[in-house]
């Protein structure tokens, strides 16, 4: 039976030189991105969540790694993150997490989506204000069309 392999996008803390990025591919295959700044690759693992530990245990003293995720979804919807905190860092959490009762993993799950939420409501709220001040100040049919225009505009093709 082979074993499942999962996609794991790395987020580094700088970029990287090319001379660190030719001495950590020699541990596994790595893809960077325009800058080395960010890193995929591909970890065979039974779950996700081992292939993020996997990947972790196997080049974090080799890259300055901020944050690695999956790069799919999982079953339930959700990208996997893998990070680690400094000692003072983990400190300071633990002790949110037990003053609010939580498993300090759950605490900055619930934390991350509180504020992906807030960002989401945020982000709507000051569309929502952009298009109420664009109708103010512009007749509806030239409103539509720009909008029109904007949606079927294809790159490298001059606008409407």
């Amino acid at each position: 039976m082979t074993m499942p392999h999962h996609a794991l996008d790395i987020t580094l803390t700088r970029p990287l030189t090319l001379a660190e990025l030719q001495q950590a591919a020699r541990t596994m295959p790595l893809a960077a991105n325009h800058d080395a700044t960010h890193l995929m690759t591909v970890v065979p693992a039974k779950t996700p969540g081992k292939a993020l530990n996997r990947l972790r245990h196997r080049m974090g003293g080799r890259l300055p790694i901020d944050v690695i995720t999956t790069h799919y979804p999982d079953s339930s919807g959700q990208i996997l993150l893998n990070v680690a905190f400094p000692p003072v860092t983990q400190t300071v959490l633990r002790a949110a997490a037990d003053r609010a009762g939580q498993p300090p993993r759950r605490f900055v799950q619930l934390a991350l989506h509180r504020a992906l939420a807030r960002h989401a409501s945020d982000e709507a709220n000051r569309l929502d204000q952009e298009v109420q001040h664009l109708l103010a100040h512009t007749p509806a049919s030239h409103f539509l069309a720009a909008v029109g225009c904007a949606l079927a505009h294809t790159p490298g093709v001059a606008p409407c």
